[in-house]
């Protein structure tokens, strides 16, 4: 395996990457009439909404008319919980996996086999992007359970043939353990976590030349340059972006690969993508706006426009390489995450390119939405400093303007002690708070 930019690793399935952009656009086509027609006969929410804009089978429908066709979101989950969407029939479905979602309400998707040996075969493909064979020994940190991000690594490395370590999240004495002993060359979790285990490895005075890691897949949660940048000092290894959600399919909907330039491989032939502005109106490629999925293959709960809430943009194929594949960017934020500040709409994503890119400030950051005055809403925001010893006031300014000259809004920064602000050992770190009444969230931020 190799780490360096430049590299063309091998297609793990050259039919389906390397195919010829109009020769896949024909089986998307083919696809996504045989998806109107399951959910047709499943005869559920979905078949009604179809029924109501005039179409009774799937010859009715093409690519072309897409964007007329009726969008599924993360609210029909809901009020058809439990498995209200679900389109196969019961005695099908082999596991159930689902994501807690905003507020705490649970999405919970069911799995025909099928679906599951498509999620091994996409993220197989997303793996051997990054360079990962049956040679190879992938240390995978994701949580293991109703979250897709474990098992979605695991199905995938056991198709390439390659050794997984389940070691899942948390218990971080015994990954570093792990690290050192068995020496896997692939490690997967989610990027906060990579840089909690990096920094538990410095502290130990261990640096990243004793590790044997070469290429990490790190998702789950938005990250940004200035993170890649960290995690790949921290542990040496070259850090890729990684994109899937539970009601798609799980981790392999698209995979950054060593040759796709910092954008996305959307595994497209069963996974068709859009983008759409506020209004539901489709985007041209290079916008940013809402992703949007229709599951081609998928049997157990098939979505024909899944909203993902997720703000990304589309590209095409990255020039020169075998992979014909659209890409993706990495996400910027989510829809319902956009914080909206006198006036002004801001994702946490920029606040984090802003206090990363000073090499003064640790990559551990909050972000407090403070609406107590309705009237007049505030960012605070609570950094660490690398030096201790620093000047906390310079930094705070120095911030503040630099957060001024990107968003146009003043926010309220305070470089608070090291190890003060909260880390997550068991997967995602929390980035933003809202406080509208009662105590500040966090000591020191007042």
């Amino acid at each position: 395996m190799a780490t360096a930019q430049g590299v063309r690793p091998s297609l793990v399935d050259p039919e389906a990457e390397g195919a010829y952009p109009e020769r896949r656009r024909e089986l998307q086509e083919y696809r996504l009439r045989r998806l109107v027609d399951r959910l047709l006969a499943a005869d559920g929410m979905q078949a009604g909404r179809l029924r109501d804009c005039g179409v009774s089978r799937g010859s009715d429908v093409g690519l072309d008319q897409l964007h007329r066709l009726p969008f599924v979101c993360q609210q029909d989950f809901w009020d058809h919980y439990p498995f209200g969407l679900r389109a196969a029939s019961e005695a099908d479905i082999v596991c159930v996996h689902g994501s807690s979602g905003t507020m705490g309400r649970t999405t919970l998707v069911p799995y025909t086999a099928h679906d599951v040996d498509v999620w091994a075969q996409v993220m197989a493909r997303a793996l051997g992007g990054a360079g990962v064979t049956r040679r190879s020994f992938v240390h995978c940190a994701y949580g293991y359970g109703l979250f897709t991000g474990g098992l979605g690594v695991h199905h995938g490395a056991t198709r390439l043939g390659a050794t997984v370590v389940p070691v899942s999240s948390g218990a971080t004495d015994r990954q570093l353990r792990l690290l050192l002993d068995l020496r896997p060359d692939v490690l997967c979790c989610t990027p906060s976590y990579a840089i909690y285990l990096g920094e538990a490895l410095a502290s130990t005075g261990i640096v990243a030349e004793q590790l044997s890691l070469r290429v990490g897949l790190f998702g789950a949660e938005p990250w940004t340059a200035e993170m890649r940048l960290s995690i790949e000092g921290l542990l040496g290894l070259r850090a890729l972006n990684i994109y899937g959600l539970t009601e798609v399919i799980g981790p392999g909907v698209a995979c950054e690969s060593l040759d796709s330039e910092g954008l996305l491989n959307i595994a497209e032939d069963h996974f068709y993508p859009e983008v759409v502005g506020p209004d539901g109106a489709p985007l041209p490629a290079g916008e940013v706006g809402e992703l949007v999925f229709t599951t081609l293959t998928k049997t157990g709960t098939p979505l024909l426009r899944y909203r993902t809430g997720d703000v990304a943009s589309l590209s095409g194929p990255a020039p020169g390489s075998a992979r014909t594949l659209r890409r993706m960017s990495r996400v910027f934020g989510r829809t319902d995450d956009m914080l909206v500040i006198r006036g002004t709409n801001v994702f946490p994503s920029e606040i984090e390119t802003v206090l990363l890119a000073d090499r003064r400030v640790a990559p551990h950051y909050l972000i407090v939405e403070d609406r107590r005055d309705q009237s007049r809403p505030e960012l605070r925001i609570a950094v660490e400093p690398r030096d201790p010893h620093g000047d906390a006031e310079v930094l705070e300014r120095e911030l503040a303007g630099a957060l001024y000259a990107r968003l146009g809004i003043s926010c309220i920064v305070r470089v608070l002690p090291p190890d003060h602000l909260p880390r997550e050992e068991s997967g995602k770190t929390p980035r933003l708070v809202r406080w509208e009444h009662g105590v500040v969230p966090l000591p020191g931020l007042e």
